[in-house]
């Protein structure tokens, strides 16, 4: 049993690091209050390749492995959570094309995604289906060679940059209602963003309600030419994306506890730093134990996947891992004091990160049915 990096994992966290410091720190602040969209950065995401995280070799990605790729969402997100969403909705798309793409679509969309020309998302939650994603009501009527898909998705990250991007649609009426799910790949001309929904936090990328009005999709478009699969091709995605939830949590936990530390250090009361006090000490402690869990059951889980289906243990390292995020953003705030709550510091900013991630990817709740059902079935086991 091993719990260190590899070499090659050692040495792109620390590339990842100093991009991270040098090129999103200094302006993270300043640019998510101005509502300024990190082009800069994306541009620096793509020269770095991230784009093609989980796109293979063949197709001009990194195909990284699990742990790298969830190093890659602690750093950045470790300098500003909402920016590393927009390599978060991409790395799931373009995993599940790579996954259940024909050789077509891969060989039409891999390349231009794999090196930032193309960016894409994922559409499946709607205004009336969230955690049910088997109740959504956007419709794709077959019309000769065509499908004509209708509805509206909600909650919709580089919506605006997303070409094609996969949207989760009903093409029959089939029940169970998964049986009748599919996913199509619609291009970006054809999507109507009709607004972009206000936030608490995660901001430096837009997340956008988008309207399918009557759009006319060639029946190629369809992932993987078989209807009837959309359902479990997501639920798939999801698992990754769980691992990259838990890595953004870390990183969010990561910041907090650092400038907590520092913090400490710095700030004097009744004649000497906080840190002597043991009040201070016991927060610290916690928060660092906390932390240093929930990014050892994030890299077990990341390096699980790799092994095959791991739904208990990515739902376990999304739910520990945001958790922690919430817990740790708020004592770190009550180590700071009055500056905490100051748009000068960064605990205010990481604090409105924090809640994301207990709901994206699936709220906690969903995420501890999950990991019940797969320790009554025997998939998951407490031990080794």
């Amino acid at each position: 049993m091993n719990f260190d990096l590899t070499d090659d994992q050692r040495l792109f966290r620390e590339t990842l690091r100093e991009f991270v410091d040098a090129e999103i720190v200094p302006v993270a602040a300043e640019w998510e209050r101005s509502g300024r969209y990190p082009a800069e950065i994306v541009d620096a995401f793509a020269s770095l390749g991230l784009f093609g995280m989980t796109i293979p070799e063949a197709y001009g990605g990194l195909d990284l492995d699990r742990v790298s790729f969830a190093l890659v969402f602690e750093e950045i997100a470790r300098g500003w959570m909402g920016v590393a969403g927009i390599l978060g909705s991409h790395s799931l798309a373009t995993w599940m094309v790579a996954q259940y793409g024909t050789e077509a679509q891969k060989e039409e969309f891999l390349p231009g995604w794999a090196s930032g020309e193309r960016r894409t998302g994922i559409a499946l939650t709607e205004p009336g289906a969230g955690t049910d994603l088997q109740g959504i009501a956007t419709r794709a009527v077959r019309d000769g060679d065509h499908y004509v898909v209708t509805g509206t998705k909600t909650w919709i990250t580089n919506a605006r940059h997303a070409d094609p991007l996969p949207v989760l649609v009903k093409t029959s009426a089939e029940t169970p209602a998964h049986r009748g799910m599919s996913v199509l790949l619609i291009d970006q001309d054809d999507l109507q963003v009709s607004r972009d929904l206000p936030k608490l936090g995660y901001k430096g990328t837009e997340t956008c309600e988008v309207v399918l009005d009557a759009v006319r999709v060639p029946a190629e478009r369809l992932l993987g030419g078989v209807e009837g699969r959309g359902m479990q091709q997501v639920l798939a995605a999801l698992e990754l994306g769980r691992i990259n939830i838990a890595a953004r949590a870390v990183g969010v936990a990561q910041c907090a506890y650092d400038a907590a530390l520092a913090y400490s250090k710095e700030r004097t009361a009744f004649g000497q730093p906080i840190s002597e006090f043991q009040a201070i000490q016991l927060k610290l402690a916690d928060m660092a134990t906390e932390i240093q869990a929930a990014r050892l059951m994030t890299y077990w889980a990341a390096t699980r996947s790799e092994q095959g289906a791991v739904t208990g243990e990515a739902a376990m390292a999304k739910y520990f891992a945001s958790e922690t995020a919430l817990t740790t953003t708020m004592e770190a705030m009550r180590v700071h004091g009055g500056y905490g709550y100051s748009q000068e510091f960064v605990l205010e900013r990481l604090y409105r990160d924090a809640p994301l991630m207990a709901i994206g990817e699936g709220t906690n709740d969903v995420q501890r049915m999950v990991i019940a059902r797969a320790l009554l079935k025997g998939s998951l086991r407490v031990g080794w």
